[in-house]
This record gives structure tokens, sequence and C-alpha cells, in this order.
């Protein structure tokens, strides 16, 4: 895949000081992504080991322990079919 970005002068002149080529610090900081910690909340795509029997079961057993203030997910749900 080709894509043409703007490259900022502050990674120019790091680049620069590194004697490291742009496209080399840019590809390494897209490995760092790609490889590193994601944030809470935020998953990867197509690393997921679980058939989607196995997830929609997680997901069911999940919703029936959590709540908010007492109020069941499934109630939650059917509220707002009724709305």
């Amino acid at each position: 895949m080709v894509l043409t970005i703007d490259i900022p002068e502050k990674l120019l002149a790091r680049a620069e000081v590194l004697g490291r080529p742009v496209a080399e610090l840019v590809s390494q900081a897209i490995d760092d992504i790609v490889e590193g910690p994601l944030p809470p909340g935020f998953v990867r795509l197509g690393t997921s080991t679980k058939t989607p029997a196995e997830a929609a079961a997680d997901i069911r057993d999940i919703a029936s322990r959590h709540t908010l203030r007492g109020i069941k997910i499934k109630d939650l749900i059917e509220e707002g079919r009724r709305n």
C-alpha cells in the first residue's frame, strides 16, 4: 500500500540529527503503534482466537454480572425498544 503524508519539520530535523532516513523513522513509528499496548477499551482486530459462539457466551456472561445502578443491561435494551 502506498500512502502519501506531509512530514512535519520536527520529524525531518530529528531524522537529520539521528542520521536516519525519514522513511525508516516513520516505519518504526508505525511498527511501534501496531505492536505496542493499546489504550483501555481498544482491541486489535483479527487477533481473537475465540469462536463467535465463545465470544457471544462471554458477552452474555458479562451482561448477566454487570448492572447500572441495579438495572440489568437486558432491561436497558428493553427500555430502549419501548421508546
